[in-house]
């Protein structure tokens, strides 16, 4: 079967045979499995397997890319059925992959993104005994990620959103000799699990309302359904959403997921996790038109957030934590523009394809200068470090000047339209973008806060560290994540070509207006907190102690008490409940049991007595009856 039939067709006639678009997630699928159960055999070629996997469906979804553009835009949606699947009455969900135009972006992002990451990570894991294994994760996470994006219906959607928390799980505790990587894993499984449950429930309530959750299905009939309802489930995927991307109030997993190694880092917060519920928006988009109070909350929960990681992200040492607030604060730019609608859901999903980029490239970068300082996290112990690695310190500039979005690098041209449009929203909208500018100078702040403290000014490390270049291996990812950084934005945005591609799924969004006064004065706070970030961190000495802070400065470096929260509101009540039912059962329930066979026991005890083998204690007993007897029959005469 062509590429060309495939794209032909709305639905694929033959169920259960196998085409292209399986070769997506099967290759993938099965590096993970040969990796997984292969054992030790695949160690010395398990990493290239892994590599080969993930580049054989760039490929595919590469092909499938210009096989689309070269259709006319309303034949470029197509369902490919491989199985009937579950069929229980009127219920039914097929095992069906959708193919679209917001399909192929995320199938371009995660193949092309990932495939870079799992090369950088073969000279990463170089030294690792367990490497083989760790690919065979990265091709798992792929997998899932993949299933996620192509799934035709809710139910398969949830199927690798699962799959996604599993490998998150695992990658996160891959050094599980590490209590603190442990203890990461499951706070992140865990954490996610509430989230999870918000998108079950809203699927539940969808297969009650519409009879079916299968995209089409599902979309075709918001139009007949109230507004309480959809509402509800808008608020329950929202749910869902703040859980996969770290989103207020279900953010506290993300900094902790460090723990994992750094291509880990890269790959959640690029291309595959914390994306995953920015596409569950965009993709339920008629349902959130639809629902009014659901879209107002998802853009406050994006405002919220963007704001909340900038903050964590200009306190933290520790450079990967750093860049984590930073993603947290990106993906909320992203919740925010899918929060406003038909005129934003193009514009989240372009910051969110050129953050793949520049997001990727930071953290490869982060990775790249712990390779070459032992592990070292902590910025205060670097400085310097330009001189000894030319490469990495020039990608990583390259990937900072998009993500604080000077022109003409990507971020300026995908996230400043967020907060044009934010002001252009009516409404409270003036609000979203007051934050959203205020951020961007936070953004410029931090992030030449993490330049400036590791790879200019005095060198600052230990003897014992010897900084050096990283391998090709590690560099060459880089380099092409930097060109990303640099052009992607532009390219995805001038001439408003994704949001013209995207118009038939997510609706046609306004060209950006890159010379309002909005984006100039987004400019000129990005350029103020840049400066001020090269005031105090470069052209000052860095003390290596961290001094103590004001209020601010301490609550963020406590993750403005995230943690803390969850612990109060949440851990605490729940031991107390857990405390109290241990008791219930045992003191009530458990003596309830207990005390009825005691007193059965004891009635049983006495009445034994009577069974004592002596024929004068039975016929005392006989006449003691007889007396009874025929006491009552005089009682009743009269």
């Amino acid at each position: 079967m062509t590429l060309a039939t495939l794209l032909s067709a709305q639905v694929s006639p033959a169920t259960g045979s196998f085409h292209y678009a399986s070769l997506l997630v099967l290759l993938p699928l099965l590096g993970a499995a040969v990796l997984l159960l292969g054992g030790r055999r695949t160690n010395t070629w398990g990493h290239l397997l892994g590599v080969a996997a993930v580049l054989g469906s760039f490929v595919v979804a590469a092909s499938l890319f210009f096989a689309m553009v070269s259709r006319p835009s309303e034949s470029r949606s197509i369902v490919e059925t491989l199985y009937s699947g579950i069929s229980v009455g009127g219920f039914s969900i097929p095992i069906a992959f959708r193919i679209d135009p917001l399909t192929i972006c995320f199938l371009l992002l995660i193949t092309g993104v990932g495939s870079l990451i799992h090369i950088y990570s073969v000279g990463y894991m170089e030294h690792d005994p367990n490497r083989r294994r760790f690919f065979g994760y990265l091709n798992l996470f792929i997998a899932a990620m993949l299933v996620l994006v192509l799934a035709d219906n809710y139910a398969l959607l949830y199927v690798g959103w699962e799959g996604v928390g599993l490998a998150s799980y695992l990658l996160i505790g891959f050094y599980q000799e590490r209590p603190s990587a442990a203890t990461a894993a499951k706070k992140a499984f865990i954490v996610n699990r509430v989230g999870d449950l918000g998108l079950f429930i809203a699927i539940m309530v969808m297969f009650v309302t519409f009879g079916t959750v299968s995209f089409d299905g599902v979309f075709a009939g918001v139009s007949h359904t109230s507004s309480t309802t959809l509402n509800a489930i808008g608020l329950l995927l929202l749910l869902g959403a703040c859980g996969k991307s770290a989103q207020v109030p279900l953010q506290s997993w993300l900094l902790d997921a460090m723990e994992g190694p750094t291509p880990v880092s890269a790959l959640i917060h690029a291309a595959t996790m914390v994306t995953a519920g920015v596409y569950l928006v965009a993709r339920s988009g008629a349902i959130f038109s639809a629902a009014s109070i659901a879209l107002t909350a998802v853009a406050i929960v994006g405002t919220v957030t963007l704001i909340f990681g900038a903050v964590i992200g200009s306190a933290m040492d520790d450079i990967k934590k750093a860049l984590a607030g930073s993603t947290m604060s990106q993906i909320g730019y992203m919740i925010l523009g899918v929060g406003l609608g038909t005129k934003g859901y193009a514009l989240g999903i372009s910051h969110l394809l050129s953050h793949g980029f520049f997001k990727a490239g930071l953290f490869l970068g982060a990775g790249a200068v712990m390779h070459a300082m032992s592990d070292r996290l902590d910025m205060r112990r670097f400085g310097g470090l330009r001189k000894f690695m030319p490469i990495t310190s020039t990608t990583f500039l390259l990937a900072y000047l998009a993500i604080i979005g000077i022109p003409p690098f990507s971020g300026f041209f995908t996230k400043d339209p967020i907060i044009d449009a934010a002001y252009n929203s009516g409404g409270y909208g003036w609000i979203y973008g007051v934050v959203g500018q205020v951020t961007a100078g936070l953004t410029a702040f931090y992030m030449t806060r993490i330049v400036a403290m590791t790879f200019f000014g005095p060198k600052r490390w230990e003897e014992d560290a010897h900084p050096h270049e990283a391998p090709k291996s590690m560099t060459i990812p880089q380099i092409i994540l930097a060109v990303g950084s640099v052009g992607l934005g532009g390219l995805l945005m001038v001439g408003n070509r994704l949001p013209h591609f995207l118009a038939p799924i997510v609706g046609e969004a306004e060209a950006p207006n890159y010379l309002s006064v909005n984006t100039f004065v987004t400019l000129g706070l990005v350029l103020i907190g840049a400066g001020y970030g090269w005031y105090v961190y470069a052209r000052n000495e860095v003390p290596l102690l961290a001094p103590a802070g004001g209020p601010l400065t301490v609550a963020a470096r406590k993750s403005l008490y995230g943690d803390a929260l969850n612990e109060a509101v949440f851990m605490r009540p729940g031991q107390y409940l857990t405390r109290l039912l241990v008791f219930t059962d045992n003191r009530i329930v458990d003596g309830a049991v207990n005390g009825t066979a005691a007193l059965v026991g004891g009635l049983s005890t006495r009445a034994r007595k009577w069974q004592n083998g002596f024929a004068r204690s039975y016929a005392l007993s006989m006449l003691g009856g007889a007396v009874v007897i025929a006491a009552a029959l005089i009682l009743v005469r009269r």
